[in-house]
């Protein structure tokens, strides 16, 4: 796998033309191969130039820092958060501060302890292997990298049955940077290897206009200073929501505007594409109406609520749920999924008072 096939971060599209093909959602903060492949023109090559996260490039500049004065590969390190935060972007940073090569690969590309033997077996001394989704390893490569990261060593099975031999293969010093999005479904042991873990956390409004900014430099467009901001107000904290939302902005200015990426310009791209200024899209808001009309602000069980709004659920608990929740607009409940205060004021609707176990008494968060 190439540089360009995983997880995005601050970089946008070279060619921004282009629609989404793909079909992701506009405000979704995964992406999809066309996406994947147009923002690695666009990252950042230097942790000097990553916008955020001054925690973990703190950590991760002491880290490369000391292990260049040693003359050492550094340690193993470990990369969580949600999706579209910048992980894989750090990986590569990792890789060029260190003058290293960078090898991809990801968790569910990985199903054979033979896949993962070939890939280890191929490293160069100091070479960075960056595996994206790394809680999805099938088990027997799990086992595999365990002795792989803490010994340099992988032991290959020669022949069949009870006269199988097990011949050691010494592999030179190497870094795994490992990407996960979901790090409690890391197992111990191999949790227990890594001796950098850093956390990703949303973007805060000032960080996303920052990097809103640097993302149309490197277009090689001018942007208002407001329109920055509009933009980044309705990414929902994610650096890649941010620059598909840009890339939008920009085709309206384009096609239908001045040419002028300002506020009007924004606004009525935000407007036209379904993202409200509180970064809901439709879907969102398709799932609080019905909430709020259909079930009186429920609680609802998340099928039913998925049925009401026409999608799959595994779509609404994985896409929606999250953010709502995030925001403060929906409540998790032993009974189901609930309408906060803030979902019947985001709607323009009065909350019932009292009512069956409704939710506008939850508050808002």
């Amino acid at each position: 796998m190439t540089a360009d096939g995983a997880d995005g971060a601050d970089g946008v599209d070279a060619t921004a033309d282009a629609p989404e093909e793909d079909g992701t959602a506009l405000t979704s903060a995964t992406s999809g191969a066309l996406e994947r492949a147009a923002e690695a023109a666009l990252r950042p090559r230097r942790l000097a130039d990553f916008v955020g996260q001054e925690v973990v490039r703190e950590q991760l500049s002491l880290v490369l820092d000391a292990a260049q004065a040693r003359g050492r590969a550094p340690e193993h390190m470990l990369l969580s958060g949600p999706p579209g935060l910048g992980k894989t972007t750090l990986a590569m940073i990792i890789a060029a501060e260190l003058g290293a090569p960078l090898r991809i690969t990801s968790g569910p590309a990985v199903q054979h302890a033979g896949d993962l033997a070939a890939i280890l077996s191929s490293l160069e001394e100091g070479e960075v292997l960056f595996i994206d989704e790394i809680h999805r390893l099938a088990r027997p490569a799990e086992e595999m990298l365990y002795i792989a990261m803490e010994d340099f060593r992988v032991d290959v099975m020669v022949g069949k049955g009870v006269g199988a031999t097990s011949i050691p293969l010494e592999l030179p010093p190497f870094t795994v940077v490992g990407a996960t999005t979901r790090a409690g479904l890391l197992p111990a042991p191999l949790r227990d290897r890594f001796g950098v873990v850093g956390h990703l956390d949303y973007y805060r409004a000032e960080e996303l206009h920052r990097v809103v900014l640097r993302s149309a430099g490197e277009l090689g467009v001018e942007i208002e200073g407001g329109a920055a901001a509009e933009i980044a107000s309705r990414s929902r904290g994610t650096p890649r929501i941010a620059n598909r939302l840009l890339r939008r902005v920009r085709d309206w200015a384009q096609v239908r505007g001045t040419g002028d990426l300002d506020m009007d310009a924004a606004r009525a791209a935000l407007t036209m594409y379904e993202v409200d200024e509180r970064g809901l899209d439709r879907l969102d808001r398709a799932v609080l109406s019905a909430l709020c009309r259909r079930f009186a602000g429920g609680p609802v069980g998340l099928s039913t609520l998925a049925v009401a709004v026409g999608e799959e659920t595994e779509t609404v608990e994985t896409m929606v749920e999250p953010y709502l929740v995030r925001e403060g607009f929906l409540v998790r409940t032993p009974r189901g999924r609930a309408a906060a205060t803030a979902a019947w004021e985001h709607l323009g609707l009065e909350a019932p008072q009292g009512g069956s176990g409704a939710a506008p008494m939850l508050g808002r968060f």
